[in-house]
């Protein structure tokens, strides 16, 4: 599994023109890739990454600030670009796996007491956000 970690001051998901996920405050953008040997069980180590992860202003992390996280799948985190013009997704998980294991990520960030917002699995998405420092990292289980 691999996300890019983005700290933000505010972003957004919308679908075809809808506001699907937002978060108005300073938190984390997530963009979340699923490998198709991942298991759910990973969801939960890719979830504490997250919510301990001191990339917020001043070193603090999710948890102890309580920011929020938007969380976007993203399969094409697992493009590979090694070999002609062409990415391969051959090693993205297959959607209906991908999706057990985001929305398992969603949730074990949710028990952890995190305010979690999502764009919309499988769809076209416009992300919008207003990048903090920048400040990006790649989170890999």
């Amino acid at each position: 599994m691999r996300a890019v970690a983005a700290r933000v001051t505010e972003a957004s998901v919308t679908v075809d023109g809808e506001l699907v996920g937002a978060i108005d405050e300073p938190g984390l953008l997530v963009l979340l890739g699923v490998h198709r040997d991942d298991t759910a069980d990973k969801a939960g180590v890719m979830a504490r990454k997250l919510h301990e992860l001191r990339i917020l202003r001043d070193e603090e992390s999710v948890a102890s600030s309580a920011a929020p996280i938007l969380l976007v799948s993203q399969f094409t985190l697992y493009g590979d670009t090694q070999k002609g013009r062409r990415p391969s997704w051959s090693a993205a998980a297959r959607p209906e796996e991908a999706r057990k294991i985001f929305d398992a990520v969603a949730t074990e960030l949710r028990e952890r007491g995190v305010r979690v917002s999502t764009g919309k699995f499988g769809s076209t998405m416009a992300v919008r956000s207003v990048n903090d420092g920048p400040f990006t990292v790649l989170v890999e289980v």
